[in-house]
């Protein structure tokens, strides 16, 4: 009888396919890359301050005590130290989007009840980072999928209120208590607020012809991605989104620079101090009509209160100009009518009134 080829064990080393190896090859030297520009990173921003420190003093000769130096420093020290941050955080924030499209987050807002609805609304808003300038076609896709006004608006809220690079900015510079605040009161307001639209029952102030669009596919493509694929899009977050930020971002160093260097500590104090009980609502006052992002408005957040101003007074102005600015209710105009309008700017800018005046209190 003939001798037939014994079938193999498993137990030998079975060859590797080349697409494979080219593969995990590809994969090594994306990881290797990585830790170097992690490396990198890490050394730069160790050394903003010191750098900081000899440009101003040494380079410039400029006097770190006189109002233009410390204007001059404190711009120096802060631009490369919040880019550096903005960069890694949209980079992170990018692989996280990866998993959250937009399409993904309505299939798992929609259906839901509505006070469960408000409080994962208000928490896939942290983790989802669209600006204002997505309002439109988000409020539109919500809507069309059936998921409810109230908690489209509070996830609308929580996304730019509760935005990932202001958390951090803020746990880097004022440490975790504050940013912790700034959270828990972004998710209160916007779990509040959404669940305060439902119960009105506005849903004829939506324009008409949002709900005469047809509801599209739920993208599946963002749970087959590879991790190569989610580090692209990432990368891709970075150069889109640092890209049109960071001269918003400068632009708000310069003003904090400024308010560092020039306006004096009393002045702010009783501008912005807590004795002045009408400090609060006029923060938020001045807040709406100034459009900045999370990148821009905390060097000015820091310079504030560096020169004495209140932290309720602050974080009011903060969340007016995130959460209440003149720009978005513009774009919001063209799928609300002015009645939802108004009472979404005015149940947030209530909640933002109650948070001034608590932390003012507290703190």
């Amino acid at each position: 009888m003939t001798n037939s080829p014994e079938p193999e064990t498993g137990l030998a080393p079975a060859e590797v396919p080349p697409a494979r190896q080219f593969e995990w090859r590809r994969v090594a030297v994306r990881l290797i890359v990585a830790l170097l520009a992690l490396a990198a990173w890490l050394a730069l921003y160790l050394n903003i301050e010191p750098g900081a420190r000899f440009l101003t003093e040494e380079v410039l000769r400029l006097d770190p005590t006189a109002p233009i130096g410390s204007a001059v420093e404190f711009f120096i020290f802060e631009a490369p130290k919040v880019m550096l941050l903005l960069t890694v955080v949209v980079f992170g924030v990018g692989i996280v989007r990866s998993f959250f499209t937009p399409q993904r987050t309505r299939a798992i807002l929609a259906g839901q009840r509505e006070a469960v609805g408000n409080v994962l609304a208000s928490l896939l808003g942290v983790v989802t980072p669209f600006c204002s300038c997505s309002a439109v076609p988000l409020f539109i896709g919500f809507v069309t999928t059936g998921v409810p006004l109230g908690v489209t608006f509070s996830f609308l809220i929580a996304a730019p209120m509760i935005n990932e690079v202001a958390l951090v900015l803020l746990f880097s510079l004022f440490g975790w208590k504050v940013a912790a605040v700034y959270a828990g009161t972004g998710l209160a307001i916007a779990m509040v607020a959404g669940f305060v639209i439902g119960r009105l029952g506005m849903e004829r102030h939506v324009e008409g012809w949002v709900y005469d669009i047809s509801t599209g596919a739920t993208d599946e493509s963002a749970g087959r991605m590879s991790w190569a694929e989610r580090v692209r899009f990432g990368t891709d977050a970075v150069r889109d989104i640092v890209g049109k930020v960071w001269p918003w971002a400068l632009a708000g160093i310069a003003v904090g620079a400024g308010i560092h260097g020039w306006v004096p500590t009393d002045f702010m104090a009783s501008f912005m101090g807590k004795s002045a009980w009408w400090s609060v609502p006029l923060a938020v006052l001045l807040g709406i009509p100034m459009y900045s992002n999370a990148a821009g408005i905390i060097p000015i957040v820091q310079a504030l209160l560096e020169k004495g101003a209140a932290l309720g007074t602050v974080l009011a102005f903060m969340m007016a100009v995130i959460g209440l600015s003149a720009p978005e209710m513009v774009i919001l105009r063209k799928v609300l009518k002015p009645r939802l309008i108004a009472t979404f700017a005015g149940v947030v800018g209530c909640g933002i009134l109650i948070v001034g005046f608590l932390f003012n209190a507290l703190f």
